[in-house]
C-alpha cells in the first residue's frame, strides 16, 4: 500500500485535474506547492489566484496530502453555498477516486454546518412546546388541507422518518424558514447534554463523523464562531483553508453582529411567561420600541442617549432576573419550554449589556425595518485583532481569493485580517495570476468625458453612453449599479430608448436572480442591470455576456456607521481612513464586478466603466491597479466599433441548464446539490439513475431501491426529488 506520506504532490495534482476534465495550469502547480510549503514552514498564505485557475483543486491536494500523512482532518471554509456545493459534490469525489491509488485509501471528507440547519429529534418528539408562538407541530394543527405551512410540516415529518442525516440542504424541494423553526432549534435553545435524545442527535452524529474524514468543508461563519468559542465543534486540526476570503472580515463581522427590538423582548417575556411574572420586561418592551422610534437613523455618536440607557437598563434588569428564577429552579432534563425562555432572555440580556458597555471597538446605530419598525444593531468596528488572536493561532492558514491583491498589494486586505502591526504572525503573499490573456480578451474602458457622478443620479448625458454601448454590443451586457433605485432608474430608461432595437433589458428584482441570470445567459439580446449579489455572483461565459457596465466607483455610503467609524478611527490615529476604507472597499467591489467579463480562455469583451475619476482622482491609480489588467482605453468610437465586430462575429450563447436538468456533456456527472456529498459525498452515475427509473416504474418502495443500491434512503430520495420521481415510501 502507497505511503501517503511519499506522495508526490505533481503526480496528485496531475492525477485531480485529469479526473475533473481539467487541463494543467502553471499558476495551479505553483499554488499547490506554495500551499505545501507553507503547511512545512508553518506560516500563513495569502494566495491571489485568478479566475481559472482551478484554485480549489490547487488547495485542495496538497490539503489531503497533509491530512493523510498526518492523521489530522483540515477545514476547507467558504463564504458562499454555492461554492461548498462545488466543493463538495463535484470536486472532492472525483479527487478522492483519482488519489486513491496513489495514496492507498480513497481520502474522506464530511460538511459541517451550524446547527439550526439540522432537524432537532427532540423537538420532533414533542420536547419543546406545541403553543409556542411559531410552533405548529402538534398534528391538530398540521392538516394538509389548512395551509401551505401545513403542507410544509407534513413533508418534514414524512422526511424526518427516512433522513439519516436531518440536514435541511438535502430536503428538496425545500421548505419555509417558518416550517424549519418548527423541527430546528438555535445553539442557544439545544438542551446540550442534558437531551433525553442527544444520543440520536443530528448534530452530534455529524460532528463525531467529522473527527474520522480527512476533509471537512464548512462556512465562514462557522468556522468563526468554532474559533471565538475555543474551536470545540470543529475537529483538532493544523492546518485551516479559506476561499473566497476577500469575504471573510464581511461574513465574521455579521456573525458577531447583535440587534434588538420591542419585539424580541416581547417575544422572550411570552416565552417566560409559564415560569415566572414577566410583567417588568414586558412593560420594558413597550418602552424600548418607543425609544427607539423617536430616535433618528444612524450612528449613537455620542454615545447612548440618556432614555435609551434608562429603558435599556430596564431590560438588562429584569431579564437578568428571570434568568435566575429560571436557573434557581428545579432542573428538567428535558423541559424545552424552559430552554427556549432561557435562551431567549440571555439573547437579549448579552445584546443589552453589550450596547450599555460601549466598548471601545463597538459601533451602535439606529436603522428603520419596513416589517419591525426601529432596530438597535451593535457591531465590531474593526474584527481585525479578533481574527489575529482566534483564527490565525496556533495553526497555519491559507486564505485565497481572485480578489486580494489591491491597488498592486495584498497590505489592504493584510490589514483588515489583523496580519499587520506589531506582534503580527509571519505570512506571505503569492500572485499566482491567470491563465487568461487579460490584454488581447479585453477592453477597460473609462467613459472620461462624462460628468463626475452627482447625488441626484444619472443624466441624460449617462444614459446616452448606456444605450449606445448596448446598441453597438447587440445586447449582452450586464449592468453593475451601486444601488438598486440606480439599477431600476436605469432599466426602465434602456427599455424605452431600446424598444426599436429587440434588446430585451431585465432588472434585478424582475423575479428571482437565479431565473433572470438563466434568461440573460441564454439570449444575446437580453440585458440584466442589477447590484452587490450581481457584482459577484453571476458566472456567464460565452457570447452571452461581452460588455460590463459599472455606473460608478462603488464607494460605501457616507453614513454607513461601520465605515464611517472605521474611516473616523484610522484618521484620528494618523492614516488615511479613506485610502483604508474606501478606497479598499470600492476596489475590492470593482475587481469582483470587472471579474464578471472573462471566464473563460476564448471570452472576448470590454467593461465600461461611467465614472471620470477612474481616470481623473487620485486614488484612480489604486482602483487601476486592482483590476485584471485588461488593455485600457477612453476611446469612445474605438470602443463602440469594437462592440459591433463582436456582436457581428458571436456564436450562440452557451446552453444553459436548466433547474432538474443534467449536463448533456463533460466530465462523468456527480449530483448537483450538496444533499448526497453531506451524508458520505455519493456521485450518482447513469447507471444508477437508470436503476432509480426501473424502480418507480416497477413499483419498487425507497427501502428496497435503497438497500439495492447500497445507499442511505435519505440519499435515494434526495435524488428522486431531483428528478421529479414519486414512489412509494413503504
Amino acid at each position: 500500500m502507497p505511503d501517503p506520506s511519499t506522495a508526490d504532490l505533481d503526480a496528485l495534482l496531475h492525477a485531480a485535474v485529469e479526473s475533473v476534465g481539467g487541463t494543467e495550469r502553471p499558476g495551479q502547480v505553483q499554488m499547490a506547492h506554495a500551499v505545501r510549503d507553507a503547511v512545512e514552514h508553518e506560516e500563513h498564505l495569502l494566495v491571489q489566484a485568478g479566475t481559472g485557475t482551478g484554485k480549489s483543486l490547487a488547495y485542495l491536494v496538497p490539503a489531503i496530502a497533509h491530512a493523510m500523512a498526518t492523521g489530522k482532518p483540515v477545514i476547507v471554509a467558504t463564504a458562499t453555498l454555492a461554492l461548498q456545493a462545488q466543493i463538495m459534490d463535484r470536486d472532492l469525489p472525483r479527487i478522492a477516486d483519482a488519489l486513491a491509488p496513489l495514496m492507498g485509501r480513497r481520502p474522506t471528507f464530511a460538511l459541517v454546518k451550524g446547527r439550526a440547519n439540522y432537524l432537532c429529534q427532540h423537538k420532533l418528539a414533542g420536547g419543546f412546546p406545541d403553543d409556542d408562538e411559531d410552533s405548529l407541530l402538534s398534528m391538530g394543527a398540521v392538516d394538509a388541507d389548512r395551509s401551505r405551512l401545513g403542507t410544509q410540516i407534513v413533508r418534514l415529518r414524512e422526511w424526518a422518518e427516512v433522513t439519516e442525516s436531518g440536514d435541511r440542504d438535502e430536503l428538496v424541494p425545500g421548505v419555509s424558514g417558518q416550517a424549519w423553526r418548527q423541527v430546528s432549534v438555535s445553539a442557544r435553545e439545544c438542551l446540550g447534554q442534558r437531551c433525553p435524545m442527544v444520543t440520536e442527535c443530528f448534530v452530534e452524529q455529524t460532528r463525531a463523523a467529522a473527527h474520522e474524514v480527512d476533509v471537512v468543508v464548512t462556512n465562514h461563519a462557522f468556522m468563526a464562531i468554532d474559533s471565538f468559542e475555543g474551536r470545540q465543534m470543529l475537529p483538532e486540526h493544523d492546518l485551516l483553508v479559506i476561499d473566497e476570503a476577500h469575504e471573510l472580515t464581511d461574513r465574521v463581522t455579521s456573525t458577531i453582529t447583535d440587534e434588538l427590538t420591542g419585539g424580541t423582548v416581547t417575544a422572550a417575556a411570552k416565552k417566560a411567561k409559564r415560569f415566572a411574572d414577566t410583567d417588568q420586561l414586558t412593560e420594558a418592551s413597550e418602552q424600548v420600541q418607543d425609544v427607539l422610534d423617536q430616535l433618528p437613523e444612524g450612528r449613537l455618536t455620542g454615545g447612548v442617549p440618556e432614555q435609551l440607557a434608562i429603558t435599556l437598563a430596564a431590560v438588562r434588569d429584569a431579564s437578568r432576573g428571570l434568568t435566575s428564577e429560571l436557573k434557581g429552579e428545579a432542573k428538567d432534563a428535558g423541559d424545552g419550554a424552559k430552554q427556549l425562555a432561557k435562551a431567549a432572555l440571555e439573547e437579549i440580556f448579552d445584546t443589552v449589556e453589550r450596547v450599555l458597555e460601549e466598548r471601545e471597538l463597538d459601533v451602535a446605530w439606529v436603522s428603520r425595518d419596513p416589517r419591525r419598525g426601529a432596530v438597535l444593531r451593535v457591531a465590531p468596528m474593526s474584527v481585525a485583532l479578533l481574527l489575529r488572536d482566534k483564527v490565525f493561532g496556533h495553526r497555519t492558514v491559507v486564505m485565497t481569493s481572485a480578489t486580494l491583491e489591491l491597488g498592486g498589494s495584498f497590505d489592504a486586505v493584510a490589514g483588515t485580517l489583523g496580519l499587520r502591526g506589531p506582534d503580527a504572525p509571519r505570512w506571505q503573499g503569492l500572485d499566482v495570476g491567470s491563465p487568461f490573456d487579460y490584454p488581447q480578451q479585453a477592453m477597460a474602458y473609462v467613459a472620461a468625458h462624462l460628468p463626475p457622478p452627482g447625488r441626484d443620479g444619472a443624466g441624460s448625458v449617462v444614459f446616452d453612453e448606456i444605450e449606445a454601448l448596448v446598441r453597438a454590443a447587440g445586447g449582452r451586457t450586464l449592468g453593475l449599479f451601486s444601488s438598486r433605485r440606480a439599477a431600476e432608474v436605469a432599466a426602465a430608461e434602456l427599455r424605452t430608448r431600446l424598444a426599436d432595437a429587440e434588446i430585451e433589458v431585465l432588472c434585478q428584482g424582475d423575479d428571482q436572480t437565479p431565473t433572470l441570470v438563466r434568461q440573460f445567459a441564454s439570449d444575446a439580446t437580453t440585458c440584466l442591470f442589477g447590484t452587490l449579489s450581481l457584482w459577484q455572483g453571476v458566472d456567464v461565459p460565452g457570447s452571452a455576456c461581452q460588455l460590463v457596465i459599472i455606473d460608478r466607483v462603488p464607494f460605501p455610503r457616507p453614513d454607513d456607521p461601520l465605515s464611517s467609524a472605521r474611516t473616523e478611527a484610522i484618521s484620528r490615529m494618523g492614516g488615511n481612513g479613506f485610502m483604508a476604507v474606501s478606497a479598499t472597499h470600492a476596489a475590492l467591489r470593482l475587481a469582483q464586478g470587472a471579474g464578471r467579463l472573462i471566464r473563460r480562455s476564448d471570452d472576448r469583451g470590454v467593461v465600461a466603466f461611467l465614472d471620470s475619476r477612474m481616470m481623473t482622482a487620485r486614488y484612480a491609480g489604486f482602483l487601476q491597479r486592482s483590476l485584471p489588467p485588461f488593455w485600457p482605453t477612453k476611446d469612445r468610437d474605438l470602443v463602440l466599433g469594437a462592440l459591433r465586430r463582436l456582436d457581428q462575429t458571436a456564436g450562440p450563447p452557451e446552453p444553459v441548464q436548466q433547474p432538474g436538468e443534467r449536463p448533456s456533456a463533460g466530465p462523468p456527472p456527480v449530483a448537483r446539490s450538496a444533499r448526497t456529498a453531506v451524508t458520505g459525498g455519493h456521485a450518482w452515475t447513469d447507471e444508477q439513475d437508470a436503476e432509480l427509473r426501473e424502480g418507480v416504474e416497477a413499483g419498487v418502495g425507497i427501502e428496497e431501491v435503497a438497500e439495492h443500491l447500497e445507499l442511505a434512503p435519505d440519499l435515494v430520495t434526495a435524488r428522486l426529488n431531483q428528478l421529479e420521481l414519486t414512489v412509494s415510501t413503504s
